[in-house]
Order: C-alpha cells, then sequence, then structure tokens
C-alpha cells in the first residue's frame, strides 16, 4: 500500500504537538518501528460515537495511510465519512489533559468530549454505522 506524503484534500491533521505525544508514546512500545497510529470512531458513547486512538501493527484492507508530522496514520473505511476534516490535538492543562479530536462533522457532543453526534445524511451518505451504534442524547454514559 502506498503513503500519501501530502494528500491533496486532508482527511484528518495532526498538530505538531499531537504528533510529538505519539510519537513519545509509540518510542515506549517494544515493537515501535512497526506500529501506526489508528484513528477511528465507534459506536457507543453518550451521543452515539465515540473516537478510537490506539497502536496496530499495520494498514488492514481499505483503509486510508499516510503520513502526518512524520507519524504513520491508518482509518478504516467506515470512519472515513465522519472523521473527514477532523483535527487531532494534544492538550495540557490543570482542567484538561488528553487527545483532544476538533471533529466538523460533529452536531453535538456531550461534556466529556469523548463522543458525539453526525446530522443524519450529512457527509456520510452511503455510509453505514458502525455494529452497535445507537444515537442517544447526553447521559451518564461519559467514561474516561
Amino acid at each position: 500500500m502506498e503513503i500519501a506524503e501530502r494528500p491533496t484534500e486532508r482527511l484528518i491533521t495532526l498538530t505538531p504537538f499531537a504528533a510529538a505525544k505519539v510519537k513519545e508514546l509509540m518510542a515506549e512500545e517494544p515493537d515501535a518501528e512497526s506500529l501506526v497510529l489508528r484513528i477511528a470512531i465507534q459506536g457507543g458513547g453518550c451521543s452515539g460515537f465515540q473516537y478510537g486512538l490506539g497502536f496496530d501493527n499495520g494498514a488492514a484492507d481499505g483503509d486510508q495511510e499516510f503520513e502526518l508530522e512524520g507519524v504513520r496514520v491508518v482509518v478504516d473505511p467506515h470512519s472515513v465519512p465522519y472523521l473527514q476534516g477532523a483535527t487531532v490535538d494534544f492538550l495540557t492543562g490543570l482542567q484538561e489533559s488528553g487527545f483532544k479530536i476538533e471533529n466538523p462533522n460533529a452536531v453535538s457532543s456531550c461534556g466529556c468530549g469523548h463522543s458525539f453526534q453526525v446530522e443524519e445524511g450529512s457527509g456520510s451518505e452511503g455510509a453505514e454505522l458502525p455494529e452497535g451504534t445507537h444515537m442517544g442524547g447526553c447521559g451518564d454514559g461519559c467514561s474516561h
């Protein structure tokens, strides 16, 4: 699979600070050289979807793979429509610390910031929701 270094229309942006944190965390893994950062959406969370960030051994069939800020990133085909134009950042502060995803496709999100909801039919035409996804309102389902 070919890795695009500078895609003309970026699916996701990774800030330099987030990339530095990913590289730092990846360096702690024994097989760091072969790892990629997988960014995905999953069904669940108090708003219907939740974000998934983690290390993987490589791309799977159908994944989009690219390099951002020196980090190899993969996104599965079901997540692509929901992540188009999103920015991954890393925040450090007294109140909030960790990875944060700014997603222009989210029409609402819970206070926890880990789950979100998209408008029906917007930006996801033809895309199926991941199995187990339910659309709900905010409640006490937020967990960190």
